[in-house]
């Protein structure tokens, strides 16, 4: 059934990736077991991934670069479509621009931010929603949100930073072990010279402002210093290139900054939370 599922809805790039391999392996006189064999998969490996049951992941496309690719590099060019192709519709575009930007920052108010969520965080909180998913989509969402952290350690280097609403920190998804493991890691990102996270206090709407009242933003500098903004509810996404309302938002993110607890405090908090779980 699940193989059925994933050819209804195989996208484009694993259509030709699938294709492309179907015509090189018979170009090379190779039969689907033979091809296995030389990429260490099994035969019904292969014939899943040429009927587009099931997408060849990045570790199967290096392989076949190895075997059929022609040293053309036609398989490691392919690996950034099929890995796009793992996140929903509404999210593609902004993917795109995380992947190679050269700031990112982020509001969030319910949930910690993707990019910073342990793999048992993101499978609590995306299984656990509503109409509840196929196990083969939501694995194949949190291996996509697991991929999206190798911007952290990307060359040429980015500077990424995340305001939280404390609520954010004592909300649980899947289990209190599960959210203890989400506060370390969170702790663990903080450190990092290149990351800069810091907590909104749950106190700071008694002081008659709270400049995060509108919601959840992403701020994004792209290699070419434009400034974008990334708004995302209910599985629908507007992304904002507009100069003032991108300077707007900018500037009540700058206010909401302003209102958190600083690094160091932020990270004293995270890490008394976790040990009180």
């Amino acid at each position: 059934m699940a193989s059925q599922e994933n050819k209804d809805r195989a996208s484009t790039a694993a259509q030709l990736t699938s294709d492309i391999v179907r015509l090189l392996r018979k170009l090379a006189g190779m039969t689907q077991e033979e091809l296995a064999t030389q990429i260490g998969y099994t035969g019904s490996a292969v014939s899943a991934l040429e009927t587009g049951a099931q997408p060849a992941n990045e570790k199967m496309l290096d392989r076949l670069e190895g075997v059929i690719g022609c040293g053309m590099g036609i398989f490691t060019a392919a690996k950034k479509y099929v890995r796009l192709d793992k996140y929903p519709t509404h999210f593609k575009d902004f993917a795109r621009l995380e992947r190679e930007a050269l700031t990112l920052c982020t509001y969030e108010n319910f949930v910690v931010d993707g990019l910073f969520q342990t793999e048992e965080y993101a499978r609590a909180l995306i299984g656990g929603g509503y109409p509840p998913l196929p196990e083969v989509v939501v694995s194949e969402l949190v291996e996509a949100r697991m991929e999206r952290k190798a911007v952290f350690d990307r060359d040429p280097t980015a500077l990424i930073e995340m305001v939280l609403e404390e609520s954010v920190l004592r909300r649980p998804f899947g289990s209190w072990d599960i959210m203890r493991g989400q506060l370390n890691h969170l702790a663990e990102y903080a450190r990092r010279p290149n990351v800069n996270i810091q907590i909104l206090p749950m106190d700071r709407g008694l002081r008659g402002q709270h400049a995060g009242a509108e919601g959840p933003m992403k701020l994004v500098q792209t290699p070419d210093h434009r400034m974008l903004v990334y708004l995302e509810v209910e599985g629908t996404s507007n992304l904002i290139s507009d100069p003032p309302e991108v300077t707007r938002r900018f500037h009540r993110y700058a206010k909401i900054r302003a209102q958190a607890l600083g690094p160091d405090e932020s990270l004293g908090l995270i890490e008394r939370l976790a040990g009180e779980l």
